[in-house]
């Protein structure tokens, strides 16, 4: 399968992709370059078949901090967040990251443009 994470490290790309969330379903992947389960996750991120943000923890800290902030999803290694119109609609983090399970969420957050919600509140998380 062909590479279709695209690293972000800095807080402008991060803005960028919460703008691009306005046209589409914006998928970001939190991923520990040293934990065993955040590899097996990223095994399941590379079978999904869409762009992955992909954010290395280690090597941007301080991106990690900002997007657990401004969203208000506590931060954990592995992590996947939807993002739809600049806001959380689905995440998930360690043994709950699946490709199809993101692949449902990316694909319900785009139906979500006719009025529906993902879940209570708008949020949906993987539990």
């Amino acid at each position: 399968m062909n590479n279709h994470f695209v690293k972000i490290a800095d807080s402008k790309t991060f803005e960028e992709l919460t703008d691009l969330s306005k046209d589409r379903p914006v998928v970001i992947f939190k991923h520990s370059l040293t934990c065993p389960i955040s590899a097996s996750a990223y095994d399941q991120m590379a079978e999904f078949e869409g762009e992955v943000a992909l954010i290395e923890v280690q090597r941007a800290r301080e991106l990690s901090t900002e997007i657990e902030n401004r969203l208000g999803v506590a931060h954990e290694s592995p992590q996947v967040i939807v993002l739809r119109n600049g806001q959380v609609v689905w995440n998930a983090s360690h043994f709950r990251i699946t490709a199809a399970a993101v692949a449902a969420a990316v694909r319900d957050a785009g139906v979500s443009d006719q009025g529906q919600s993902a879940g209570a509140g708008g949020r949906q998380t993987a539990d």
